[in-house]
């Protein structure tokens, strides 16, 4: 996810957020003296997260084929990652992605860019609300918590306890040892795929099913959810930033892509085999809950997005303490708005509690804008030379994203809606 500096005294905005120190504490980094394998690792869990559990998911809506615009959408986000740091290297002041969108598009660009970064990362921070309850439901499907005299079903009774438990977390305003803790994205992700693996090879679950060749209509939901999984561009610059020999940060960003997408492609082939069009918006959830691997691969789902929560809410929380410049350096004022946030979460999270949906649109809408249109037209309005192949092909990217905006939305909004009606 994505960030910027606080204001300095040149007037870069009064308001201006610490988006990027944010992201570097999330990624254990120091300017300009990180190496290029520790870069690696930064970038792995950067890029890595929570879409693996829906990759499998995308694949049975739109079918084997669909596949094919996983690796295309991979390429693309590769090229437009490579894009931001061309963009950066046009000028050392930039240090953030809101930076970019300020020098390419000035304070509209920049506003812009913000809004999109701060929705994203509010939404897949209540993705990880609906997580939570969604595999612990599962863990415990009989489970009914008392409120008010009201009979409150497990689902939604774990969304506001994993909540009030995460509370704490958020109005801290040093993350450092929160840090160190979500560095192990990189390792549970593997845990996760070898678990996967565990329990399709000794489990008796197998890899059986032929699942079908191409299901037109699931198109758009398998794109959007392809989408989501490259939404890391917004920390790209903060990784730039911080390495020490920045001439092979594109070497980091072609070895990190192409290790997350053999993960990604690796998840989603083994989850559609073992569980055909049966399998849920997260492959944890089809996984039997008696067996030892299974167990391993539901904890380590449960366990990454707590280290993260507070850290990736943390940029909303300031944006939004922002806005009231008399206020935000009272301690009390600050757990008032980030309690309120917390709160407001917790709302859209019982209101939407559908995971694959809900991530689904933040792929279409969000990720599409923040890893592609936004790199891609703010590279064009930069450099003012780009001819020939390269501008095709660049155009190319933005089309393809706002396709994937229009009908990934769409199609998104429409689920989430029938979904509702039906509940």
């Amino acid at each position: 996810m994505g960030g910027e500096r606080s204001a300095d005294d040149s007037g870069r905005g009064l308001h201006q957020p610490l988006l990027e120190e944010v992201e570097a504490n999330n990624h254990s980094i120091k300017e300009g003296n990180t190496g290029f394998f520790k870069t690696v690792f930064n970038g792995f869990n950067a890029i890595i997260g929570i879409g693996i559990l829906s990759v499998p998911y995308a694949l049975a809506s739109g079918g084997w084929l669909s596949l094919l615009l996983l690796f295309a959408i991979s390429m693309a986000a590769t090229y437009s990652g490579l894009l931001v740091k061309r963009s950066m290297e046009a000028d050392r002041h930039i240090k953030s992605y809101s930076d970019i969108g300020e020098h390419a598009f000035g304070k509209i660009g920049k506003a812009v860019v913000s809004t999109v970064l701060y929705a994203d990362l509010y939404m897949v921070v209540t993705g990880f609300l609906i997580l939570e309850g969604d595999n612990l439901h599962n863990l415990f499907p009989g489970i009914t918590f008392p409120l008010f005299g009201m009979s409150i079903d497990g689902k939604s009774s774990f969304i506001m306890i994993i909540a009030l438990i995460l509370l704490p977390t958020v109005w801290l305003d040093d993350l450092s040892i929160l840090a160190y803790v979500s560095a192990g994205g990189v390792l549970a992700s593997f845990i996760l795929l070898g678990s996967v693996i565990w329990v399709g090879a000794l489990d008796a679950v197998g890899f059986e099913n032929k699942g079908d060749l191409l299901n037109l209509g699931g198109i758009p939901t398998a794109v959007s959810l392809y989408m989501f999984c490259y939404s890391a561009h917004p920390v790209f610059p903060a990784l730039y930033t911080s390495m020490e020999k920045k001439q092979n940060f594109s070497k980091v960003l072609l070895l990190c892509f192409l290790i997350c997408t053999l993960s990604y492609a690796s998840m989603a082939i083994l989850g559609y085999l073992m569980f055909g069009r049966r399998v849920n918006s997260q492959i944890t959830l089809n996984l039997p809950t008696g067996k030892v691997g299974s167990q391993v691969a539901i904890y380590t789902t449960l366990v990454t997005p707590l280290a993260k929560y507070a850290l990736m809410l943390k940029p909303v929380a300031m944006s939004t303490e922002s806005w009231f410049p008399t206020y935000r350096k009272i301690k009390s004022f600050r757990i008032m708005i980030r309690t309120a946030l917390v709160a407001s979460q917790v709302l859209v999270a019982l209101a939407v509690p559908f995971f694959g949906y809900l991530m689904s649109f933040v792929g279409a809408l969000l990720s599409a804008s923040a890893s592609l249109t936004i790199p891609c037209l703010c590279y064009l309005r930069i450099s003012g030379t780009t001819s020939g192949v390269e501008l095709v092909f660049i155009l190319g990217i933005v089309v393809l994203s706002i396709l994937i905006m229009i009908f990934g939305t769409y199609t998104s909004v429409s689920d989430i809606i029938g979904a509702i009606m039906q509940s």
